[in-house]
């Protein structure tokens, strides 16, 4: 009896050990939008978790509302901050206010919940200059209408949000158009006054920054913006009790100065979260690791990152853009029309294409580097196509009395005097994949734009430089390597001048 009750307990601890095995393999993934705010509460909210004993990966400044919800449903990532009045009017369409419970009600298709909100209400505001408030008499939104001379311009996001511009403009009656701007510059560039009206967000930490007054919404056209936690149901029950916790912890005040403990004094997003923790008595033993990576190490990581995606997409269009224009370029109408839909695959804005990835890959390296692919064939191809199809007649013939086979030609003829050409496109293509890769961090794949993102966010030229002049220096030296690739690949006297 005694040695059967010992192999019980045996195998129970075995399977609970298991059990932690499984957990610890499987971290939490939160992630974060791309705002200043967004990157505090996650990083709030991954500290917390790690101090429980969790394990978390952070995918942070992904691009808006509709990456990170769509992420979300897809199974991409686990939990993230969202806004009640962002969920109930821009994603589930509830209108005005709705509910917590009504909210859940509609997420319980999805497997989705909204949990018990941080407290603060953070929303939706329009922001002038104190001075220009004060010289125009601008109390209230409505004052706008009187105003036509004014600069208006808005985060991109708010400008397509129902309950952003275009409500706000039916509801006040305000006569005239607004631009878009990225949220995180339209601070200094209303201080700068290259802007006069801009929308805010009330717990921002840049309104203290930069002394801006925000207009009163004497019609209540905006609803309540209470963070909370968006979360998998199947985290499980142990993370949504500890994410509870968090629940009516900050007002609006406490908000607004962590915000500006970030923004105005310049410390780190790890740091004032850990540094809010330890007043609720939780210590934040992987701050350091969370936020203090070692500039040249973090630096070293995003470019190996960013050159794994440039170089997988650039091979994979090589591979497929020659082969196909090989196929293709004796029949006119199917070049054209390829060359057309490679084209058009051009006119797509990046980050839409990027966006456009999520329901088939999902978020990360898969859908960046299938984005970045179709980018790269456009040059690879038309040059391919347009070098095998305008070499000298008179050389195809000699080709022929030489009595040279189609495959012998292209490989003697076609693709040596089709070289540069070739080469010029490839090169076109892997200059534009390392710009455009840097957008990937707006889906979660890193790269040099995850310091970039997260200095739109912070509006901190040191840290958007930290992945532009990186990315600078990668094309200059792809440039420098082609010019040696060119003079191995190419005779002497095929080559540019």
């Amino acid at each position: 009896m005694t040695a059967r009750i010992g192999l019980a307990l045996a195998l129970l601890l075995a399977v609970s050990a298991g059990a932690d095995v499984g957990h610890a393999a499987e971290p939490i993934r939160i992630a974060s939008k791309n705002s200043n705010e967004s990157y505090l509460l996650s990083e709030i909210a991954a500290q917390l978790l790690e101090s429980k004993g969790f394990a978390v990966e952070r995918r942070f400044g992904l691009g808006g509302t509709l990456i990170a919800f769509d992420a979300l449903v897809a199974g991409e990532i686990d939990l993230y901050m969202e806004y009640t009045g962002t969920l109930s009017q821009a994603i589930l369409k509830l209108g005005h206010d709705a509910s917590r419970e009504a909210m859940n009600q509609r997420l319980k298709g999805d497997g989705l919940r909204l949990l018990g909100p941080f407290g603060f209400n953070n929303t939706y505001a329009i922001a002038v200059r104190r001075e220009q408030a004060q010289a125009l008499g601008l109390a209230r939104i409505g004052d706008l209408a009187g105003q036509p001379a004014l600069k208006l311009v808005f985060s991109h996001e708010f400008l397509e949000r129902e309950d952003g511009w275009p409500g706000l403009k039916r509801a006040y009656g305000l006569p005239f158009g607004a631009t878009g701007i990225e949220h995180a510059l339209a601070y200094q560039a209303i201080a700068e006054g290259s802007l006069d009206v801009t929308d805010a967000y009330s717990t921002d930490g840049e309104l203290l920054r930069y002394d801006l007054v925000l207009l009163e919404d004497d019609r209540r056209f905006f609803p309540r913006y209470l963070a909370a936690p968006l979360v998998r149901v199947d985290v499980g029950a142990q993370v949504i009790e500890v994410l509870e916790t968090l629940g009516g912890s900050l007002d609006d005040a406490a908000a607004q100065a962590l915000n500006a403990a970030v923004v105005v004094d310049g410390l780190s997003f790890a740091d004032v979260a850990a540094g809010f923790l330890a007043e609720r008595g939780v210590a934040a033993e992987s701050a350091a690791g969370a936020g203090g990576d070692d500039l040249w190490r973090s630096l070293a990581a995003n470019t190996a990152q960013h050159l794994k995606l440039t170089l997988t997409a650039l091979g994979a269009a090589v591979a497929v853009g020659l082969l196909l224009s090989l196929l293709i370029f004796r029949r006119a109408v199917a070049a054209r029309l390829v060359v057309y839909l490679c084209g058009l695959l051009q006119t797509v804005p990046s980050i839409a294409l990027l966006a456009l990835m999520i329901p088939l890959f999902g978020i990360g390296a898969a859908p960046a580097v299938v984005a970045l692919f179709l980018y790269s064939l456009l040059p690879v191809v038309r040059n391919t196509v347009t070098a095998l199809t305008t070499i000298d007649p008179t050389l195809l013939r000699v080709a022929d009395a030489m009595g040279l086979s189609r495959r012998q030609q292209i490989r003697h003829v076609y693709l040596p005097l089709s070289m540069p050409s070739v080469l010029a496109g490839i090169r076109t293509a892997a200059v534009i994949n390392i710009g455009t890769a840097t957008l990937a961090a707006f889906i979660g794949a890193g790269g040099l734009g995850d310091p970039i993102v997260t200095g739109l966010a912070l509006n901190d030229v040191s840290f958007i430089l930290q992945g532009a002049v990186p990315a600078a220096l990668l094309a200059i030296a792809t440039e420098l390597a082609f010019e040696g690739v060119e003079r191995v690949a190419v005779p002497g006297h095929l080559r540019a001048r």
